[in-house]
């Protein structure tokens, strides 16, 4: 994946860099992961952006296909949730089952009614905040990428504002963690350091999604901003 490194925002100009590792396997040490690849090419200021992926995969909150059937309500709602061309997204019942199971049948069935009459009136994205418990962070199943990501749905992360913290005392560096796609970018975490970047500027800077979580296996950017 090619990606202009630098990149000018409304809030400054911003140089990411995609930092490449080995394939993270379940329950690696992520601090380790980046003590390893990160902290050597981080300067001071710079901020460390994790992929929830890579945070998910480590805690080991990850879901395998075998284990979710998808019901009724699942195959249901893959039928009116919009596809997009580059991302499997929520095409899947199983990547919905898993939704259901984490928000509850009540509060995805209210969803549904009240996000459908708002969309009559062009008002989007209703389902996905009275759903509630990040269910739009789940990622996986998706049959064109490499393992573990083809066969398990990564559930969101646990405690992602304590473990930036966390990280970031350990680390030395403001820790960020992001989900990221080709659609959009939503800051799920932002723990600073020396250099105080809000969500905002965060989620601008990095709103081309310049990691690789593919077979990239680049699923840390620093991000380092410019002064001119």
């Amino acid at each position: 994946m090619k990606f202009d490194p630098i990149r000018k925002t409304r809030y400054g100009t911003y140089e990411r860099i995609a930092i490449k590792t080995h394939k993270i396997n379940f329950g690696e040490d992520l601090f380790h992961v980046i003590q390893r690849y990160a902290l050597p090419v981080a300067k001071k200021d710079d901020w460390i952006i994790l992929s929830e992926k890579v945070v998910s995969v480590c805690q080991n909150h990850v879901r395998h296909i075998d284990t979710v059937k998808a019901g009724f309500l699942a195959k249901l709602i893959v039928r009116f949730v919009k596809k997009y061309p580059k991302d499997i997204g929520y095409s899947r019942p199983e990547k919905m089952q898993v939704a259901v199971e984490l928000a509850g049948r009540t509060r995805i069935i209210l969803g549904i009614i009240v996000g459908g009459l708002f969309k009559l009136i062009g008002i989007r994205g209703l389902f996905w905040i009275i759903a509630g418990n990040r269910i739009s962070e789940i990622d996986g199943f998706n049959p064109d990428a490499m393992e573990p990501y083809k066969t398990h749905a990564i559930l969101p992360p646990k405690n992602p504002t304590e473990l930036s913290r966390t990280l970031k005392n350990k680390s030395g560096h403001g820790i960020s963690i992001i989900d990221g796609n080709n659609i959009n970018v939503k800051v799920i975490s932002a723990v600073p350091n020396t250099l105080n970047l809000s969500k905002a500027e965060i989620r601008e800077a990095l709103l081309d999604n310049p990691m690789g979580q593919d077979d990239e296996m680049t699923p840390i950017v620093l991000l380092r901003k410019i002064y001119e």
